[in-house]
């Protein structure tokens, strides 16, 4: 063999083992490569790949609705769009805001929305909301420019048909449908349902081409109120007009059906649109037939005087001296507006005498007297079906003072909330029963009232001795007392007026020129139908008494009211001679 031959195979041999080298070794890189890519580091590649390609959304249902006593729709949830960026991961970050820069006057968006979308880009999430819940002016702007990667996702949003009316016991819900105040909030669990999954599988450039519902979402259960629409509706309006006639800094209506307990209406003046929630005065949803304590004054003789007849410390007949137009307790002095000469204990009441009451007060004595308030469950929740119920305050006798059963005989010294003052009130009308307010029922009523439910009833005081009070008292007071302007043609009135001067911040005693105005009775009086309360805060008008300022408010809501229910008048109010002059003391 001759060398050039030689020479020629051991460079065949030198580049096939090198050949041979090369491939093992890229063999042996690609074998390390798939290792690293199919065990080690597969777990976070594959996370990578389904957050690129797969997105999964919790599907929010359908809230329930809340539906009033016959049937109508009070709140309800319709599909709105909401405007969203869906970004492919190799997009670039300018890319993407970009596109929502071009949204910015379309949708309105503030810089914080800005701030938050950019945060949201930078951190690569697939899908950003821009806007939520925009109106259909708004969707149909920001289609018709048409910007890739710019769509929409259906969600709910809450829906008030009646407004104003309502807003503060109907509350309102979040962003996510979730219930932040009122009814919204007190049956959340309720209406909301339970959340469904879906998922959304997307291309490169993040183009959805295909959509599963992976759980199901199930809606929330309806709920039906005791509520009365109309009803409500007249106590708001005739509410806003006493609030804003009188220059009041607010006040609250609540009408109820005695006998069952059920309220029609609750209404506070001022009140807010809850759909647009929240306010921008947060003090706007508080709730002030509920949330709201304050001392009562001669609506709280109620209590003095059932309390002096259940426990005989008085007959209707006794005597009471109150022609020096004062009395003088441990500490400070009690007035009546005007002297009244000597009254009989019911003339103490009808013309709602501070100095008589007192002098009741104390024939009753201190016992009994807190007995009788906490048997009318003051101090303590209604249990209403609504969050944020006061207790009120009532402290027991061994933290009284010297003058202390004096204050508490008429109305100061003690807390209440108007729907306590309510339901006091309806102990009376129910004949001495106690039956709970409540909000909320189970089924549609299609007839006004159900059967009187009084199985869980507890006698407070005596049938007799609450027909005494009906019969010698509280009908006098609107025939002949301080609520003659709460008489109504037709119909018997029952109630009690009452006008507190408010405490000064700080308990710095009373101010003279701040008042609470209120009014609470029953219509008609022989077999309730309504009973009603009203209270008008710190009223800057021409008056401030409970007969002038809350009575007349009483009035018109009962007039309309019975009116709407097809109550029939109980005699013909030209054959009832009424002989009283109009008045409104107290």
């Amino acid at each position: 063999m001759s060398d050039f031959a030689y020479s020629g195979e051991k460079r065949t041999r030198k580049r096939t083992v090198l050949l041979t080298l090369f491939f093992f070794l890229w063999f042996f890189g690609l074998t390390l490569k798939l290792i690293q890519l199919q065990v080690i580091e597969h777990p976070r590649l594959r996370q990578a790949a389904v957050k690129q390609n797969q997105s999964k959304k919790e599907i929010i249902p359908e809230r329930g609705e809340i539906l009033d006593r016959r049937g109508k729709v009070m709140a309800r949830s319709l599909p709105v769009p909401s405007a969203a960026l869906f970004r492919a991961d190799t997009e670039p970050e300018a890319s993407a805001y970009g596109k929502v820069l071009r949204l910015k006057g379309v949708l309105n968006l503030s810089e914080k929305e800005l701030r938050r979308i950019k945060s949201q880009i930078s951190q690569r999430d697939p899908f950003i909301y821009i806007k939520r819940k925009i109106s259909p002016a708004e969707a149909d702007a920001v289609s018709r420019l048409r910007i890739e990667g710019i769509g929409f996702q259906e969600e709910h949003k809450r829906f008030y048909p009646m407004g104003t009316q309502a807003a503060q016991i109907l509350g309102g819900v979040g962003m996510d449908n979730d219930g932040l105040s009122g009814l919204e909030l007190q049956y959340d669990n309720r209406l909301a349902g339970s959340n469904g999954e879906s998922l959304m599988l997307c291309d490169a450039r993040r183009r959805a081409y295909h959509w599963e519902v992976l759980e199901e979402p199930q809606p929330g259960q309806d709920l039906v109120l005791t509520i009365d629409e109309t009803i409500q509706y007249i106590a708001s309006s005739e509410l806003e007009k006493a609030v804003r006639e009188n220059d009041a800094a607010w006040g609250t209506v609540i009408v109820s059906h005695p006998a069952s307990g059920e309220i029609l209406a609750m209404a506070t003046a001022p009140d807010y649109d809850p759909n647009d929630y929240p306010p921008p005065i947060p003090q706007l949803m508080r709730n002030q037939a509920i949330q709201e304590n304050f001392e009562p004054g001669s609506t709280f003789k109620i209590v003095t005087a059932a309390a002096a007849r259940e426990f005989d410390a008085v007959e209707f007949n006794d005597h009471f001296d109150c022609s020096q137009g004062y009395i003088r307790v441990p500490g400070y002095t009690i007035r009546d507006h005007k002297r009244m000469g000597v009254l009989t204990f019911a003339e103490v009441i009808i013309d709602s005498s501070n100095v008589g009451t007192v002098q009741v007060g104390q024939r009753v004595g201190t016992d009994n007297l807190y007995r009788m308030i906490k048997a009318f469950r003051f101090g303590e929740k209604t249990g209403i079906e609504l969050p944020g119920e006061e207790n009120g305050i009532c402290h027991p006798p061994s933290r009284w003072s010297k003058s202390s059963l004096a204050s508490h005989s008429i109305g100061y010294g003690i807390s209440v909330t108007a729907i306590q003052v309510l339901q006091a009130m309806n102990i009376i009308a129910n004949r001495g029963l106690l039956v709970p307010p409540r909000i909320s029922r189970d089924t549609v009523d299609r007839a006004m009232f159900p059967p009187a439910a009084q199985a869980s009833a507890e006698r407070v005081i005596s049938e007799r001795t609450a027909a005494e009070l009906i019969d010698n008292i509280f009908i006098k007071v609107a025939l002949e007392g301080t609520a003659t302007q709460a008489r109504l043609d037709g119909f018997t009135v029952a109630g009690k007026t009452g006008t507190a001067q408010r405490s000064i911040q700080g308990g710095r005693g009373y101010s003279s020129g701040s008042h609470l105005a209120s009014f609470v009775g029953f219509v008609p009086a022989a077999d309730p139908a309504l009973s009603i309360i009203v209270v008008i805060n710190d009223p800057k008008a021409k008056f401030y008494y409970g007969g002038l300022v809350a009575a007349p408010v009483f009035r018109e809501i009962a007039r309309r009211a019975l009116l709407y229910l097809n109550r029939f008048p109980e005699f013909d109010p030209s054959q009832k001679i009424l002989t009283a002059t109009a008045r409104g003391e107290d």
